[in-house]
């Protein structure tokens, strides 16, 4: 007989403890097979489409298209291991709980698991297509009398399959004893069942808040603490409440939750400072027309200012460094991971260039291009988000000269461009229109002091307005 599995949101890496439903790859009723992706979810990184690692029919799926899930809570279950009959199905459903379990369980589902939860590490072969359970002969979906089959999985008509379940509920609250279930009880986590257990709760008296009336681990703690809370006397009705502000009000979750708890933890935690120096970039915009003048492959501004900080961080490495507060210790870091920042659709991303100082400007020109369209198409992995050991920020391309960024958390230091402009500048003793940028770095004073700061600027700045500055280093 079918045995029902419970796929819950895996753990998508990189400390991520919750995402978002984006989509629904498949529907109640619809058969998967193993590794097949069944929901596409947007976490505080990237879009990703997550494979179920059982095979089988769908038989619930929890949350609708844009709720947010915590990392462990159910996304569906499957029906495994059974020959895909309703009547199967319907014993299977989430409000029935399973009748066999051990070793006796795991050998039954063994075929249909491969143990993978992320795309790109299923077993091999290509994914089933979607399709629905149907029956030829209306009369092969009619039960035997007297097994107790529920009366929707007996309907002959050819459509997907249905799976009885508990009604939804109507609150997250418990119920009065007149209310109690009277069918099989809508509990599908062995945890929800035993910590009723141990507290002495009976689970017929608690209304199920989670999809077809499904009693969560929340419904059982709210239960048990409206049986253990005191009777209070009521509370004095206060003066003048205090009305909510007026406006549009606007969840801080995905990507711009994510953005503004990192960039709070960096205001709280390091102590930056920041200095900038103007340059003039008339030779490096010289140097750049000369090398895609000569063919091959055209070289990006960002790739030439990614190979002068890589050259800069190699001459004072105490800014490609993490400070470890637990062991209060300074991490210097053997290999330059160069993130830039990145505006997209869904908001502003860093996508890192792994290795950037062993690259040639053709290579980091490709990679930035390759990373940049991931972004803005929502295609980019959290691999490719994560890992950074310096940012490179060009927020000129805002049409702005300046900025003092906040240091992109755990990092120790971001360097940021500013537009490139025609000003009056003194060149050779005369005043002269030159290409004029505004350099700024914000590095954590905590890995070095103003000396090295400064010192690295001044060196960028160099090898701005004279590029021959890094032939003496390649």
């Amino acid at each position: 007989m079918a045995q029902v599995l419970e796929f819950k949101l895996p753990d998508l890496g990189e400390g991520l403890t919750e995402a978002e439903i984006v989509r629904w790859l498949v529907a109640v009723g619809d058969v998967v097979a193993i590794d097949q992706p069944v929901v596409e979810v947007e976490t505080a990184k990237a879009m990703v489409e997550v494979p179920c690692p059982y095979g089988g029919v769908v038989t619930a799926r929890y949350g609708e298209e844009g709720t947010e899930l915590p990392v462990g809570a159910p996304l569906l279950t499957v029906a495994v291991g059974g020959t895909g009959a309703p009547e199967e199905l319907a014993e299977a459903a989430p409000g029935a709980a399973p009748t066999k379990a051990g070793a006796d369980a795991d050998a039954a589902v063994s075929s249909e698991y491969s143990g993978n939860v992320l795309v790109g590490y299923g077993t091999a072969g290509p994914a089933a297509r979607r399709r629905r359970v149907r029956h030829t002969n209306p009369a092969a979906a009619q039960a035997p009398a007297g097994t107790g089959t529920p009366a929707a999985a007996q309907a002959p008509a050819p459509a997907r399959v249905s799976v009885a379940a508990p009604a939804p509920a109507a609150a997250p609250a418990p119920v009065p004893a007149s209310a109690g279930h009277t069918g099989p009880l809508p509990v599908i986590s062995p945890l929800v069942r035993k910590l009723a257990r141990d507290r002495g709760l009976d689970l017929r008296e608690v209304r199920g808040s989670g999809p077809e009336g499904l009693i969560l681990r929340a419904d059982v703690e709210l239960a048990l603490a409206a049986l253990e809370r005191p009777v209070a006397a009521p509370a004095p009705v206060p003066v003048a409440a205090v009305a909510a502000p007026a406006g549009e009000r606007v969840p801080l979750r995905g990507v711009r939750g994510a953005v503004a708890d990192k960039l709070s933890r960096s205001r709280t935690e390091i102590p930056d400072a920041t200095c900038w120096v103007d340059a003039d970039a008339t030779e490096l915009m010289a140097a750049r027309t000369a090398m895609n003048a000569a063919g091959g492959p055209k070289i990006s501004l960002l790739a030439l200012l990614a190979r002068i900080c890589v050259h800069a961080l190699a001459r004072f490495p105490e800014l490609n460094s993490t400070v470890d507060t637990t062991a209060r210790e300074i991490v210097r870091l053997p290999s330059v991971h160069l993130g830039f920042a990145a505006q997209t659709p869904r908001g502003l991303v860093v996508p890192v260039v792994k290795d950037a100082g062993t690259r040639t400007a053709e290579s980091l020109t490709a990679e930035f291009a390759r990373l940049t369209e991931a972004a803005r198409q929502g295609a980019i992995t959290p691999a490719d988000l994560t890992g950074g050991t310096f940012t490179l920020n060009n927020y000129g391309v805002f049409g702005v000269d300046g900025s003092t960024p906040i240091i992109n958390h755990p990092e120790a230091a971001m360097l940021g461009v500013g537009r490139i402009i025609p000003k009056p500048w003194v060149h050779q003793g005369e005043l002269a229109v030159r290409q004029v940028v505004q350099l700024s770095l914000t590095f954590d004073h905590r890995v070095c002091d103003g000396g090295t700061a400064g010192g690295f600027l001044r060196y960028v700045a160099d090898c701005v307005e004279q590029p021959a500055v890094l032939l003496r280093t390649v």
